[in-house]
């Protein structure tokens, strides 16, 4: 993968190849078929982050060979999503996984050293969020931000959440992981003047429909600049929130 792109941009250098077409060499980049995975090589060079693996429903040899053509390509790091306790051990035999439990999260390298315009607040509503709060958090660190993680700090005690404004108002992003009503997201955005990425979890009684009432709640949020995901998606509100994290204003561009 290197190489690719160091011959495109030796080709630039010498005037055989002009931006705009190292440009689209580069998005066009190639994928390794693996049989049952098309391992996308260049995912970083077009989005910023290597290909995640999705765990659940892939055995564990299936994770390891995605894994290993991943790092076979200059990819330091590999995030595994969703993984079992019982595939982690599986793949920990081939490959030096760092794992986490709470979050279902598998590591091949290790966390980077945060950077970024400012650090990504994770609150939960409840001690019952944190499964899926620990599944942003962990996603966000692994990417290359900062976390501060402030939980239980939901509205039943309104108190709990202004005990931390300033951490809330010092946040680049927040990612506001609740259940039952989902009131948390609005709180939050209504407080910040950063963006607020909402996630419902699946946590409440039987009236919640599954976490279908928080994402309900969440999406007519009055607070504005909150934006949500799917229900107990924390990668995905990890991910989003690690992009946010690193819109620093670059030089090259208009």
């Amino acid at each position: 993968m290197k190489t690719d792109i160091k011959d495109i941009l030796q080709g630039v250098r010498e005037g055989r190849v002009s931006v705009d077409e190292a440009l689209l060499k580069i998005k066009k980049a190639p994928f390794e078929d693996l049989g049952f995975a098309k391992v996308d090589l260049h995912r970083a060079a077009r989005q910023g982050a290597a290909e995640v693996i999705y765990g659940a429903g892939k055995t564990p040899g299936q994770i390891v060979g995605v894994a290993r053509t991943l790092r076979e390509h200059g990819e330091r790091n590999v995030l595994i999503t969703r993984l079992s306790s019982e595939s982690a051990e599986a793949v920990a035999a081939e490959l030096p996984i760092r794992y986490f439990p709470e979050a279902r999260i598998g590591l091949l390298g290790d966390l980077p050293m945060p950077d970024g315009i400012g650090y990504i607040v994770v609150a939960t509503g409840g001690t019952s969020d944190i499964p899926v709060a620990e599944e942003a958090a962990v996603t966000a660190e692994a990417l290359g931000s900062r976390v501060v993680r402030l939980y239980d700090v939901g509205v039943a005690g309104l108190h709990r959440t202004l005990s931390h404004l300033d951490e809330i108002m010092g946040a680049s992003v927040i990612i506001a992981i609740a259940g039952m009503e989902g009131a948390l997201a609005s709180v939050l955005g209504g407080l910040a003047d950063c963006p607020v990425i909402a996630v419902p979890t699946s946590v409440g009684y039987g009236a919640s429909f599954g976490g279908l009432s928080a994402l309900l709640s969440m999406l007519n949020s009055c607070a504005s600049g909150v934006s949500v995901v799917n229900i107990d998606n924390g990668f995905g509100a990890g991910y989003l929130a690690n992009m946010i994290n690193h819109m620093d204003i670059r030089e090259d561009r208009p």
